[in-house]
């Protein structure tokens, strides 16, 4: 009950917040439960009267309430689904800029973290340079065989831990509510608080954002022109991430870069062309490349810090991916259909051609216009809206991967106002159909199939044993006088064959597994 009552308070405040920034002036109030009639209304009464659009009242109104709810913000933004295209697209500047916290702390929480005086750890350790909700950075230098390195030290906000588990508690009690007074089905808010969860939850560990720099770095060893900064793992812990100091110019700055004598237009296709193969090739791709987050050397090669926010694909998803790209390429919407359904993304009750029709009022309209007016945003936001129509279940990291690739289309972009991004996205979405529609692509799944085969045949025992101890028990109760319907006694009938064909067909998946592994063997 006390709990219920400060949640209710901390609700109160915000809806105050949210009121008074105008951010329910858009809201229609039809259907609504009565307790959230009430607030809509008198939200209304305190607003302030000002222009500003809907959207950036929203925006302000999670500034406003503190570091948890500008990351809902954030996390609403990568997701368009819920809130809406609109609202997204605006969540998406969401500023998650805060006061850093103090030098002593940050050098407290680095000795505590890693168990020895600061001076001891660095050379030198200097102010910060950025903070933001959940951690700040440091500029420091460590002693090396080869003289000092420059290193950046990202340390954990003192508190957060406890803030964010106060505030997503009290998101999670309103998730609660609403769906008890008013099903959503579209919004579903536990769905959403509880996915806000676990994405905080590895943000506030920032050993899981160092595993992700070196699997990352491990991804792309061999591609020219992109690298993340290397991890110091004696340095790092929980609440400290020391990493390689990162000397470039960031991508948002046109005019360094130019003074600089880099290839903006080369730097705008390297950006589309890395961030396709980290989606495509290797299903894990960075999901927060916003211009801060981006930054060219000397060489011209890119650097991207910050891997807090990850997306991962499975190979359907990579699949499903570069099928959708050639076939806006190539023209071919009746394929790029079939692939939704196939993936399994459209209910099969839909029709083929009315989906592929839709597509083609999609497409059609890009192609015909010059190269400087071609839009991906636009194209995968009308996507989405089709998808949608035609009841597409909604996928996280499809949605993930949407978002990612407008901001990463918005950066290269403003490198480059006249890039076209078809042709910057063919030559690698053909390079990935090519090795996934050939030889190498169908011995991999070829591998990945026997690979599943043989743990099944290795459960088979365990299958036919449990089933055979089943028909045993259901045979002892009817012996000790527990008479089973007609129907029970044909199911167990059919599982005795059922068991006997199947010990039939494992005997010869196994021997054709073993002439496969044979005949692979030798040639």
């Amino acid at each position: 009950m006390a709990g219920a009552i400060r949640h209710t308070l901390r609700l109160m405040r915000a809806a105050f917040v949210f009121g008074r920034e105008g951010a329910f002036a858009g809201v229609d109030p039809t259907g609504a439960p009565p307790p959230a009639v009430f607030i809509l209304r008198l939200g209304r009464l305190v607003a302030r009267r000002d222009k500003a659009s809907a959207p950036n009242r929203i925006a302000a109104a999670l500034s406003k309430l503190g570091p948890s709810y500008i990351k809902l913000g954030q996390f609403l933004a990568t997701r368009p689904d819920v809130v809406g295209t609109e609202v997204a697209r605006d969540l998406e500047h969401l500023q998650d800029r805060v006061a850093p916290f103090p030098q002593e702390v940050a050098v407290a929480t680095v000795e505590s973290a890693l168990g020895a005086p600061v001076s001891a750890i660095f050379t030198s350790f200097g102010p910060p340079i950025a903070a933001a909700s959940i951690a700040q950075v440091h500029k420091a230098t460590v002693r090396t065989p080869d003289g000092e390195k420059a290193v950046a030290v990202k340390v954990i906000r003192p508190g957060v831990v406890r803030l964010f588990r106060r505030d997503l508690e009290t998101m999670g009690f309103a998730a609660r509510t609403a769906e008890r007074l008013q099903p959503v089905r579209r919004l579903r808010p536990v769905a959403v608080v509880n996915e806000l969860a676990r994405s905080v939850a590895l943000e506030l560990d920032l050993r899981m954002e160092a595993a992700a720099l070196s699997e990352m770095a491990e991804n792309t060893r061999l591609d020219l022109g992109f690298r993340v900064p290397a991890v110091d793992w004696e340095r790092t812990a929980r609440d400290v991430l020391v990493t390689d100091w990162v000397n470039g110019i960031p991508l948002a700055d046109r005019e360094a870069i130019d003074a600089a004598g880099h290839d903006r237009p080369a730097l705008a296709r390297l950006l589309i062309e890395t961030f396709l193969k980290q989606a495509m090739r290797d299903g894990f791709f960075h999901a927060d490349m916003h211009p801060g987050n981006l930054f060219v050397d000397a060489s011209g090669a890119i650097i991207a810090v910050d891997l807090g926010l990850i997306g991962r694909l499975g190979p359907k998803e990579r699949r499903f991916l570069a099928e959708i790209l050639y076939g806006f390429i190539t023209r071919d919407y009746m394929r790029v259909a079939r692939v939704h359904f196939e993936a399994g993304y459209v209910p099969p009750e839909q029709s083929v051609q009315d989906f592929g029709q839709a597509l083609r009022a999609i497409g059609e309209p890009i192609h015909n216009r010059t190269a400087s007016q071609i839009s991906m945003a636009r194209l995968l936001t009308q996507l989405f809206e089709v998808t949608e129509l035609f009841q597409m279940q909604t996928r996280t990291e499809l949605v993930l991967l949407q978002k990612t690739m407008v901001v990463v289309e918005g950066v290269a972009r403003k490198l480059d106002p006249d890039l076209n991004i078809w042709s910057a996205s063919e030559p690698t979405v053909r390079a990935f159909m090519t090795h996934a529609l050939g030889p190498a692509g169908i011995l991999e799944g070829a591998v990945d199939g026997i690979g599943r085969l043989g743990r099944a045949l290795v459960e088979l025992p365990d299958i036919l044993d449990r089933g055979e101890r089943l028909a045993n028990r259901l045979e002892e109760a009817v012996v000790r006088g527990f008479p089973l319907a007609p129907e029970s006694v044909h199911a167990i009938g059919e599982a005795e064959a059922k068991r006997a064909r199947l010990g039939q067909v494992a005997m010869w998946v196994a021997a054709l597994a073993l002439v496969a592994i044979a005949v692979s063997v030798v040639y």
